[in-house]
C-alpha cells in the first residue's frame, strides 16, 4: 500500500495497468476479469467489475432526462464507459481518452471502494486527499451519515 491512502501504479508505455495480484481473483471470481471504465467529475476515473456497473447502468438509463443535472451526469458516465478487459497478465488497457481526462501519466493511485476503483493522477490524488482532510472537519454531516459508526 501506498503511503497515500491507495496503491501507487505505473503505468507502461501502452498505457496499461496491472492490478495489484491482491485483486485479480476476486475479479477473475466476480467479473471473469470484465471491467467498465468511465469518468467522474471529480477528475478520477472509475472501474467497476462488469455486473456493478450493470446495475449502475440501470439505474441511470430509468432517471428522468429532462433535468439538465441528470443528462450531464448520463452523458459523463454511460457516455464515456469503456469496456475493458484483464489480460493473463492481470493488466487492463485505460484508453487514451480516458487517460487524457484524468491526466494519467506515468504513476496513478488506485483507491480500492469495495465495489468500485477510483483511478488518480498521483500528484492530484495527493492534493485532494489533503483537501478531504483538510475540509473534514468543516463540512456538515449528511443526514443519511449520523447512524453510520466507523
Amino acid at each position: 500500500m501506498s503511503d497515500s491512502g491507495g496503491q501507487t501504479i505505473n503505468l507502461d508505455a501502452k498505457g496499461r495497468m496491472a492490478l495489484p495480484t491482491g485483486y485479480r481473483q476476486g475479479l477473475i471470481a466476480r467479473c471473469e476479469g470484465r471491467m467498465v471504465l468511465t469518468i467522474h467529475h471529480d477528475g478520477c476515473l472509475l472501474l467497476y467489475p462488469a455486473p456493478e456497473w450493470e446495475e449502475i447502468e440501470r439505474k441511470l438509463i430509468r432517471l428522468p432526462n429532462q433535468n439538465p443535472a441528470v443528462r450531464r451526469l448520463q452523458r459523463m458516465l454511460l457516455g464515456h464507459a469503456t469496456e475493458v478487459e484483464m489480460d493473463s497478465h492481470g493488466r487492463i488497457l485505460l484508453p487514451s481518452r480516458l487517460r487524457e481526462f484524468a491526466n494519467l501519466e506515468k504513476r496513478v493511485v488506485l483507491a480500492n471502494l469495495v465495489n468500485k476503483f477510483e483511478i488518480w493522477n498521483e500528484e492530484a490524488w495527493a492534493k485532494d486527499r489533503e483537501r478531504w482532510i483538510n475540509e473534514g472537519g468543516t463540512e456538515s454531516v449528511p443526514e443519511v451519515l449520523d447512524n453510520l459508526s466507523i
